[in-house]
């Protein structure tokens, strides 16, 4: 049945929620173009302001040698993923670095953090994720967090990339959250199993088209999952997807 959320669809155990690529929010600002699932800036839809503790999920491109100047956060877990080009990243702990495709950056802002983020690039955009996660600890030391996936990929499996453990495959934060990412061949598939009982997972089509529980989704589509313990993905075309499993009580 369909409640009068027309995102959402209800049965008597899996809850899930869908949002097509055409429907997030849009910010154009000439350098920035950003497309916001989540109320973000001026984009306000009182329907859409979190997944449980998953705050933010902006899609951004910045053009060549544009970028945000030096702004401060605090008490917010913040995961960049590029998807293309060259991400310069310059903070107040000290930290100077350049995150690319196939790199995972995450900060935890804590007590407060200024940083700035710019296209490294002065011939072509850079493109990337920007998530934030609302923690489980308040006011903690900021830290700083960066990893290449190219040692821990796989092929047509998800694998890990994000955890609440420092010791576990992949960068952490403070919440209880895991992160993976699946690059499928056209009819692959795979399962996922939910890492801790009450959590959600919101899936992010990055490339090409899957199906998730027989619901079809395509490009830069995103579909909520919860009340369930698992669930199945599968590639009708090469396709590239992030999970984020998360808690949905604030």
């Amino acid at each position: 049945m369909f409640t009068d959320n027309k995102d959402m669809y209800l049965d008597t155990d899996l809850y899930t929620i869908i949002h097509k690529a055409d429907t997030r929010g849009n910010a154009a600002h000439g350098w920035l173009n950003s497309r916001h699932t989540f109320s973000f800036a001026n984009y306000h839809n009182p329907e859409r302001m979190n997944f449980g503790v998953l705050r933010v999920l902006n899609d951004d491109s910045v053009q060549a040698g544009m970028g945000f100047g030096t702004h401060p956060h605090d008490n917010m877990e913040i995961i960049s993923i590029p998807l293309e080009g060259d991400l310069e990243h310059i903070d107040s702990m000290g930290n100077s670095t350049v995150i690319k495709e196939g790199d995972v950056q995450a900060m935890s802002a804590g007590t407060g953090v200024t940083h700035s983020e710019k296209n490294k690039n002065s011939d072509k955009q850079v493109k990337f994720l920007q998530i934030w996660v609302i923690p489980n600890e308040k006011n903690v030391k900021p830290k700083y967090d960066q990893i290449s996936l190219k040692d821990i990929a796989k092929k047509n499996e998800f694998y890990q990339i994000l955890s609440p453990n420092k010791e576990d495959q992949g960068v952490w934060i403070h919440q209880d959250a895991w992160l993976h990412i699946g690059d499928f061949s056209k009819g692959s598939s795979d399962d996922y199993s939910i890492k801790k009982e009450g959590n959600g997972v919101y899936a992010f089509i990055l490339e090409g088209d899957v199906e998730i529980n027989d619901v079809k989704l395509s490009r830069r589509d995103g579909m909520g999952i919860w009340n369930t313990d698992s669930f199945k993905v599968k590639a009708t075309e090469n396709a590239r997807v992030l999970l984020m499993e998360v808690p949905m009580s604030l």
